[in-house]
């Protein structure tokens, strides 16, 4: 994956999970790296060791995208630093787990805001440079969540769905540009992400690991795919939904995600 060999990338939340192994293997390839995430000390021990491994560049730029004027403040800092990025990662998001009426309303909206909102600023802030240079990537990191309703993270799923619709419209735009985008789609990773969502661990099956999940998206985003699904499981299920009505996959997806799901007698 050396395409992006001395070229800048900025991976957004990639203090952990999927964007730390972006950022990671991005740095083997030879891309210098702009990190971000809250998490200031995890991003500079990340720094750390992929300067000292790779022999790249890497700055860091702690920042929470749940404040609508951080995107602007990344682009900004790029700016002020001269660093044209040419490759830009979407990764950063969080779901939240449980009936929705019941849900933290602030919290919610915090959702919509860093898994809609950010990306949507962050990619019109970045894309218009990389048109003008008619050189480009952009990887946004959806779900396999993204192809159906999902009741109990209700609302993690339609970020998901939006994400996923909102990079095929601009795959397509941009082709003639010279910029791609590519939306991955993973399904249950191991990451922090079923504990920060506080998700019961039977709803996370067949995990993949970050590094295989990273490893895909670079190698789609690489060939100019539109999208892809990672796990050949993930595929099938994602394809077996088209064949059956809608209203049966939300209701099995109502079983399985359900709290009370665990208090049935088997």
């Amino acid at each position: 994956m050396d395409v992006w060999r001395g070229k800048w990338a900025l991976v957004t939340g990639a203090s952990a999970g999927i964007g730390r192994e972006l950022a990671r293997q991005l740095a083997a390839g030879g891309a210098n790296l702009v990190l971000t995430a809250r998490r200031g000390d995890r991003l500079a021990q990340l720094a750390l060791e992929l300067t000292a491994r790779h022999k790249i560049q890497a700055e860091t730029f702690p920042a929470d995208l749940a404040r609508p004027e951080t995107p602007r403040e990344i682009f900004r800092f790029t700016q002020q630093k001269r660093l044209p990025i040419e490759v830009l990662v979407n990764n950063a998001g969080f779901g939240k787990y449980g009936e929705f009426f019941r849900a933290d309303a602030p919290r919610l909206l915090e959702m919509v805001q860093v898994n809609v909102a950010a990306v949507v600023h962050l990619t019109h802030l970045f894309l218009a440079p990389m048109a003008e240079r008619r050189s480009g990537y952009v990887l946004i990191v959806s779900s396999t969540a993204a192809y159906q309703a999902v009741p109990y993270i209700s609302t993690y799923a339609a970020t998901k769905g939006f994400e996923l619709l909102f990079a095929e419209g601009l795959a397509a735009e941009m082709r003639s540009y010279g910029v791609r985008v590519c939306c991955l789609c993973p399904g249950s990773t191991e990451s922090e992400f079923h504990q920060v969502a506080g998700q019961p661990p039977r709803t996370a099956r067949r995990c993949e690991t970050a590094e295989k999940v990273a490893r895909v998206g670079l190698e789609a985003l690489a060939a100019g795919r539109p999208r892809v699904i990672s796990g050949w499981h993930n595929w099938v299920n994602v394809e077996a939904q088209r064949l059956v009505p809608r209203k049966l996959v939300t209701r099995v997806a109502a079983r399985l995600f359900s709290p009370r799901a665990q208090e049935e007698p088997r």
